[in-house]
């Protein structure tokens, strides 16, 4: 069953940034994450600790590794709202607050307003 999956500006922003390689892969990433939806777990997909209804999507290339933060609309829309290159090894704070932010105006907007 194909879920569908919509990028947020800003999330498309970050994916047209990437060098090629890392791009492919995230591009790859995001087609199982289409093709599997909640059933796609570790080392792909993970649900984000203490933030209700995030979940972040994990891109790694040689020593790079980016995350897409995402969440559901309804149980076949997948939304991507953001992402980031990944430093260190926790989550980045400001990140995962971007991506909340971005999902409350989101689900308030009628999912029209971003």
């Amino acid at each position: 069953m194909p879920y569908k999956v919509k990028l947020l500006p800003p999330a498309a922003e970050f994916l047209d940034g990437l060098p090629d390689r890392l791009q492919a892969k995230a591009v790859r990433s995001i087609g199982l994450l289409g093709e599997f939806g909640p059933y796609l777990r570790e080392p792909h997909a993970k649900k984000v600790t203490d933030w209700q209804g995030l979940f972040e999507l994990r891109v790694s290339l040689g020593g790079d590794s980016c995350r897409f933060f995402y969440f559901w609309q309804g149980a076949q829309l997948v939304v991507i709202a953001s992402g980031y290159l990944k430093k260190g090894m926790r989550l980045e704070r400001k990140e995962l607050e971007r991506a909340a932010s971005a999902m409350k105006r989101y689900l308030s907007s009628g999912s029209e307003g971003l």
